[in-house]
């Protein structure tokens, strides 16, 4: 956003104003619209000029500002319109852009008939030094603006168009009648005739008949040449510079074979619509078919691949010279004009080919004497085209087309190749109209596309369906996906399976959309073919009324989507090596909004077509800002050579590219392809008019693409390797060593991130070699396939299961109609063996939260919350947690298709409750999700089990072997060996086949191996014995235990060591297999990046306690990360009741048929049973479930088992035993009421919400932000209620605090509102409320005041908690300053109302006083509080910090606290609540502690701790 400064004459010395002296006018933003083209952008802003003009703000002078995205190719212009002193509203614009087409702008600006005026000029600066310069009344400044062109245009009476560019209208660049000789008149006139019409860049191959051509082209002063002494490689060359441009480059070549080698360049630029103008020279007619060298026959050299062949005469005086200049007219307008294309103008000329002088006759320039006068090309070409509205017969095949839409059933878009940035965003804006599911191609700009923000809801607007290729190699899928209407734009798709489906819909109304005229339609099905560009089919469709169906569907295809990307996404990440399919994946990463991408073709592009994904810059424009309130996201400059899809030329391609687009490119290319063009880098040396360039070569020694196709299978490897692979060993290194390129190579997805991130800073092209093999590769490719139609048919089994029938309006969703949740206590036969508090207790007891959900149907699901005493979160924590949860989650919806577990919990946490993942509790999010999915499976009748494996269903005859789990029995080894062997015999006599023993609970490790040897000896080999050691040992002291049993088959060691940097190094030192608990126990949310680091061999088994983890989300990950790592996956409790245990037992049993299922994809022999780490059943004396456990003695096997039916039947028919229950919260109501108060001769009266028990000491006062209420704090407050008394209020001048008898006295009003006056209101409303002292939470405005108090009424603060608070500005003259802009704020809230002024402001300093020398006197503990992500408030609160005296030895300062929440910016109580709450609460109990210390009261302070 800008600020715009206005005064009546120069500034003076800030410091000798006073108050009133400085004016500051505040720029008010109004966003409009974005706009389709740059034309309707400058109309929009024209439109809402106009409407100014008629209703004007009531001020009479201001700033307002109107601002209109609009498309990249004219760089999102951001006009900036002021309204001057005068009633008619002047407004100047200008363009915030690198570089923009000067005559696209003109265009569009004669289209609104404004007339050009070159008086105006601009101004850019860094910013506005008030108090250190002159700064005119009619100057507006935008801040960190970048140009290469500029524009002003003033709309006023005087409407006006500026650009302070070269202007060489009036002057020919240098005059023909010096040329030395008539070949040069001629070929000079040829290279000025190409730079009108506007084909700047020249490509010239070396060679003695093209002498003249050449000659011309480096003496033009306009015109760029590059120059390659490969005619092949300069023609992609060329080529990349079109396709970059969107302006055809010039060829010149000599005669002969130099013509012919570029041939493939006009193939590839024929089949993919590029423009190019090839100029070969040629012999005379005298010289040709008699033998003379380097002659052939050049007519029509290149056959139809051209558009346009003309072969001109050899240059002679007797012709005019206006038939050279019509001759390239013509030629550049059939290049193009649709369908675009390459040309071939042939030109002989005679000796002499170099400038020796000849006399020649000016005669020949007749007629040319207004051309040489302006630099207008000599023939305009001028299409008229009508518009659909005017041509009746194309508006009637239109509104058939128009109609089909509106009458869809099954809609998608399909979006192919887009060579255009505009197009791309038109394209997003028909996607967001349509609002119908989007396939987008990897060469549409839009699959790599750039998120505008990281929030999970950002692509909501717009259904991408990324993965559907993988989707489809399910048969099911297959079966499923049918579209009735079919629209693409843009001729070519890469995915040959999406091709395939969509000619499986036929019949359909298939509608392809393309500039060119050309049948694209191998297929043979489309029934609409539309000769448009995106643009304007964009254009009609918008216009049209286009109904909003069922968006059902769009549900069931985001399901799958999100479950295949999701498993893709795991399998790279899991999988060590440096992966082909990974690499495709990553690539985004080296991109950023001034990049774009230039992929190769075979398996380059299909890995990227089938794994790239989109990414989110960090740094964003203010147009990004004001744009991802309309869009999504947008996309990025993707190119390749896709019309004859060959192989040669892409490196060339690429340099063009980067040539073109002026951005920096990165190139994907296979070793072959690199192979087959290395005097590309001949051209990259050569590094002209363009950015550093990556280029980044995926090395398998061969074609690795015929691995995967049906020849690979049937083919001796030797023939592979020779006639498929063309297998090789040259040093690519050695390539670019020899052409002086900087060379990279990688080996590990370390490098490669290193490398590309490297590489995109760096200001020298590179090139990374990445090495791969094709053997490997294959199996990988195989793999993911294998598992991708794996999630797609789970996906499926969830949809058909789960999908409310089409009768039901709330699609795939269901309202959480009340929530509770119970406290119970339960006694355990023994001390948890988790437990070291316990030793002095002779009865011991487990408590917990049993959580009870109710969806709006009646369905009821049950959660257990239950945290570890060992854990970091206790009851309290716990409990203040789920009374948040219990306000927030009242009424929100839950979608069906939670239970896929692929980041479908997380997603809606976040998206739906506006929590931070990583801010809940590990139990709470455990218990919250086990409540929710009993509640879907209860509200569709069926099982916890069958809704996480629907495909259950299908085989559950095949699967009688998975109706129980094996059990592990566990001992706590604390008695004599006899004494624990004898516990385990009895254990193996009762059934149990696995034992887990606690060990290093001993003085010496020897002791414990004594017990492991007694134990083995006792119970046999057949047992499976486990020990569990809680990395409780020194790495000596695991090794010494590990020697002494190496030779007892135990099955694991469980942590053996203390530090996790020693799990290794002990299994390799020991030999011994060894499980990870606690190691993965505080893993982040997404764990992958911590478990590739154990992935050692003897590491055997991961044990997963769900509520210790975080859920069964995380639970799912990580086990199926063991799983394909080949290791065991165990579920294990921590002493919860019968609710959770029978939860445990669906989900191992759900995680064991996962297993079966991923061992037959990786063509591994069936697992053996895993027993589950559940035997901590055997310590519940008592239980919360009415029905006893289903765990015991199977008949069938003579073992331990737990039964899948019982547990399933316990859940359905689950009632808590109250027996045990000591209290249930269903609630608790804020008391809202008013307070009348008297302060300084004024009265107010004050609303306030208060919530909590007012006898236990503790009272909190919360302070909200500007423009905010006390409402905001009502979450917050429901949490800590069970703590303190909580109240907020509405801060006079906000929300329903009313201020009476003030009147009109505005003096007397700024008086009131002064810091000091609401300071002494609040003191007069806490002396009102409590006659005890008040702790203060006030965030950014509320922090300034509480803060204020803190320091002013020590006698009545006990503490005070600041959010992202700041003492104000030291400085005076700065003080001044904003107190004049906070003025001018108040006064654009008055003129232009609230809304537009939110959206212009961010912060507002609106106190005259500093508090910063009233810190170094702090009396009152202080939290300073700040977000992670607001680096100018941590800061501030840093300074604080320091100033309060943090580290003086007194009783106050040992109370100051600073903390930096993360996961949030600068609202952090909105953001992320949940860290505030503890902190709150913990800030308080140590007040607390602190004065009953004081008091001596001991015993108030144990039972306020407790």
């Amino acid at each position: 956003m800008v600020n715009g400064a206005r005064f009546h004459g120069s500034v003076k010395d800030a410091t000798g104003l006073e108050d009133d002296d400085l004016v500051v006018e505040t720029c008010i933003t109004r966003t409009l619209p974005p706009a389709l083209t740059l034309e309707h952008g400058l109309q929009s802003i024209k439109q809402a000029v106009e409407e100014l003009k008629f209703n004007p703000p009531c001020a009479s002078s201001g700033v307002l500002r109107f601002q209109v995205a609009v498309p990249p190719s004219a760089k999102a212009l951001n006009w900036f319109c002021s309204q001057p002193e005068s009633s008619a509203a002047t407004s100047h614009f200008w363009p915030t852009t690198e570089r923009c087409h000067s005559e696209r702008v003109r265009t569009a600006i004669r289209k609104l008939n404004v007339v050009e005026d070159n008086t105006v000029q601009m101004a850019y600066t860094n910013g506005i030094l008030l108090g250190r310069r002159d700064f005119e009344a009619h100057t507006m400044e935008l801040r960190d603006a970048r140009f290469f062109k500029q524009f002003c245009f003033k709309f006023s009476p005087t409407i006006g168009v500026a650009c302070n560019m070269l202007d060489h209208a009036s002057e020919m660049a240098y005059t023909i009648q010096d040329r030395a000789n008539i070949n040069a008149v001629w070929a000079s006139l040829i290279v000025e005739e190409c730079f009108r019409l506007g084909l700047t860049y020249f490509c010239v191959a070396p060679g003695s008949r093209s002498s003249p051509l050449a000659l011309a082209a480096s003496a033009h002063p306009f015109v760029t040449c590059i120059s390659c002494f490969d005619e092949r490689s300069l023609a992609f060359h060329a080529i990349g510079y079109a396709r970059g441009s969107q302006k055809a480059a010039v060829i010149i070549t000599t005669s002969g074979t130099a013509v012919s080698n570029l041939f493939p360049a006009v193939v590839e630029a024929s089949e993919d619509f590029v423009p190019l103008l090839v100029l070969s020279a040629d012999r005379p007619p005298e010289l040709q078919d008699c033998g003379a060298n380097q002659s052939i026959n050049q007519v029509n050299h290149f056959g139809s691949f051209v558009r346009f062949f003309f072969s001109l005469p050899p240059p002679t005086d007797q012709i005019p010279a206006r038939m050279v200049l019509t001759t390239l007219d013509s030629a550049v307008h059939w290049a193009t004009s649709s369908p675009i294309g390459p040309v071939h103008i042939n030109c002989p000329f005679r000796e002499p080919l170099d400038d020796c002088p000849q006399n020649w006759k000016s005669s020949c320039l007749e007629g040319l004497d207004t051309w040489r006068s302006n630099t207008e090309p000599f023939t305009k070409y001028i299409i008229v085209q009508h518009s659909y509205l005017c041509n009746t017969a194309t508006r009637g095949q239109m509104e058939e087309v128009l109609e089909k839409i509106r009458r869809v059933n099954k809609g998608i878009l399909v979006v192919g190749a887009i060579s255009a940035e505009d197009e791309v965003w038109a394209v997003l804006l028909m996607a967001k109209y349509l609002q119908w599911p989007v396939v987008a191609d990897i060469l549409s700009g839009i699959r790599l596309r750039e998120l505008l923000s990281s929030s999970p809801e950002v692509e909501e607007s717009i259904l991408f369906v990324d993965y559907l290729d993988h989707a489809l190699l399910s048969d099911s899928v297959r079966d499923l996906v049918q579209f009735d209407v079919i629209v693409q734009i843009g001729s070519r798709i890469t995915s040959n399976r999406i091709s395939q489906m969509l000619e499986k819909c036929f019949p359909c109304s298939y509608i392809l959309v393309d500039n060119h005229p050309h049948r694209h339609d191998p297929s043979h099905f489309v029934t609409h073919r539309i000769q448009s560009s995106a643009i304007e089919f964009a254009n009609i469709l918008m216009k049209a009324q286009i109904p909003n169906r069922s968006r059902k569907w769009h549900y069931y295809l985001q399901a799958l989507n999100m479950m295949v990307g999701q498993e893709i996404s795991f399998h790279l990440s899991v999988e060590h090596s440096l992966s082909e399919p990974y690499i495709a994946h990553v690539i985004s990463e080296a991109l950023s909004a001034e990049s774009a991408l230039f992929i190769g073709n075979s398996m380059v592009i299909r890995d990227a077509d089938m794994y790239g994904c989109n990414w989110t810059s960090d740094n964003h424009s203010v147009a990004d800002m004001m744009l991802k309130t309309e869009l999504p996201c947008t996309g990025i400059l993707v190119a390749g050579n896709r019309g004859a899809s060959g192989i040669d030329g892409l490196l060339s391609t690429a340099i063009g590219f980067a040539v073109g687009c002026n951005k920096r490119v990165l190139c994907v290319v296979g070793d072959i392809s690199f192979l087959h063009d290395t005097n590309g880098l001949a051209i990259l040396k050569q590094r002209m008019l363009r950015k550093p360039m990556t280029i980044l070569v995926i090395n398998n020694r061969g074609g690795a693409i015929f691995s995967l196709l049906p020849v690979a299978d049937i083919t001796d490897p030797r023939v592979l390797n020779q006639y498929f692979y063309t297998s090789h060993n040259i040093s690519i290194h050695g390539l670019c060593e020899a052409h002086g390129v900087k060379h990279l190579e990688v080996k590990t997805k370390m490098e490669l991130h290193e490398a590309l991130i490297s590489s995109q800073k760096g200001d020298t092209d590179c090139v990374i070699e990445v090495e791969s093999s094709i053997d490997s590769n294959a199996t990988f490719h195989s793999y993911i396939r294998k598992f991708a139609c794996r999630a797609a048919e789970h996906a499926l089994g969830v949809i058909s299961k789960l999908s409310p029938p089409e009768s039901m309006s709330q699609g795939c969703h269901c309202k959480i109609q009340s929530i509770s949740y119970s406290v119970y206590r339960i006694q355990l036969c023994a001390p948890p063996t988790s437990s070291v508090l316990y030793h002095d207790r002779s009865i011991f007891y487990r408590d917990g939260f049993i959580l009870s959900l109710t969806l709006e149907d009646g369905s009821i699901g049950y959660g257990e919350v239950a945290p570890l005493e060992i854990s970091q979160e206790n009851l309290l924590d716990v409990e203040e947690q789920l009374r948040f949860l219990f306000h927030v989650m009242k009424g929100v919806t839950i979608n069906y298709f939670l239970p896929m577990l692929k980041s479908s919990f997380s997603s809606w946490i976040w998206k739906t409750l506006g929590i931070p993942v990583c801010s809940l509790f590990p139990s709470v999010r455990c218990g919250l999700e086990m409540a929710i999915l009993n509640a879907i499976a209860m509200s569709h009748g069926s099982s916890l089990l069958n809704i996480l494996y629907p495909l259950r269903e299908r085989t559950e005859e095949k699967s009688e072997n998975l109706a129980s789990i094996r059990i592990c029995a566990l001992i706590d080894s604390s008695g004599t060996p006899e004494e624990v062997a004898r516990i385990a015999v009895d254990l193996v006599e009762e059934g149990f086949t696995a034992i887990k023993i606690k060990v290093a609970r001993r003085a010496d490790p020897v002791e414990d191996a004594a017990v492991i040897q007694e134990v083995r000896k006792k119970v046999g080999c057949h047992i499976d014995l486990r020990v569990d050691a809680n990395r409780n040992w020194t790495y000596e002291q695991a090794i010494k235990f590990g020697f002494l049993v190496k030779d007892y088959n135990l099955q694991y060691i469980e942590e053996p060591v203390q530090h996790e940097s020693d799990i290794i190094r002990y299994c390799e030192e020991s030999g011994l297999p060894v499980a990870l608990d606690e190691t993965i126990d505080n893993c982040p949310e997404n764990p992958l990046n911590l478990l590739v680091k154990y992935n050692h061999h003897q590491i055997v088994a991961l044990v997963i306690k769900p509520t210790v983890i975080g859920g069964f989300e995380k639970a799912a990950m990580i086990a199926q990360w063991a799983h394909i790592q080949g290791k065991m996956a165990i579920i294990s409790a921590a002493f919860e009741s019968g609710l959770a245990l029978s939860v445990y037992i669906l989900f191992s049993c759900y995680l064991d048929l996962q297993n079966a299922d991923t061992c037959k994809l990786m063509n591994n022999s069936p697992a053996s049973s895993v027993a589950h780490g559940l035997g901590t059943y055997r310590w519940l004396e008592e239980d919360i479930t009415t029905d006893p456990l289903g765990i015991g003695r199977n008949p069938s096997t003579g073992f331990i088992e737990a039964s899948v039916a019982d547990a399933t039947h316990l859940l359905h028919k689950f009632q808590m035993n109250h027996n045990f229950i000591h209290r249930t919260f269903t609630g608790e109501k804020v008391l809202g009421y008013h307070l009348d108060l008297d302060s300084n001769d004024f009265s107010f009266s004050v609303n306030v919400q208060e919530i909590g028990q007012r006898n236990n000491g503790s009272t909190i006062l919360f302070l909200h932000g500007f423009l905010g209420t006390n409402e905001e704090w009502v979450p917050i407050m429901h949490a800590i209620s069970g703590s303190a008394r909580c109240i907020s209020v509405d801060l006079p001048g906000h929300g329903a605090t009313k201020i009476k008898n003030c009147g009109d006295d505005k003096a007397a009003l700024r008086s009131l509102l002064s810091i000091e006056i609401i300071a002494d209101l609040l003191l007069k409303l806490i002396e009102h409320v409590t006659p005890d002292k008040v702790t203060l939470v006030g965030y950014s405005m509320g922090a300034r005041i509480a803060l204020y108090m803190a320091l002013k009424f020590s006698d009545k603060i006990e503490g005070a908690v600041i959010l992202s608070g700041s003492p104000g500005l030291e400085d005076a003259v700065a003080r001044k300053i904003r107190r004049a802009k906070d003025d001018s704020k108040a006064r654009s809230i008055v003129t232009h109302g609230l809304q537009l002024f939110l959206n212009t402001w961010y912060s507002g300093g609106l106190w005259k006083r500093s508090l910063w020398e009233d810190l170094k006197h702090c009396k009152v503990p202080l939290m300073l509080v700040v977000g992670e992500n607001d680096e100018k408030f941590k800061r501030v609160a840093l300074k604080m910090w320091h100033e309060i005296g943090h580290d003086r030895d007194d009783a106050v300062s040992k109370l100051h606290q600073m903390v930096v929440v993360p996961s949030c910016g600068h609202a952090v109580h909105l953001e992320n609540p949940l860290p505030i709450i503890r902190l709150v609460r913990q800030f308080v109990t140590s007040l607390r502690s602190v004065k009953l210390q004081e008091k001596g009261n001991v015993r108030d302070l144990l039972i306020y701790n407790q």
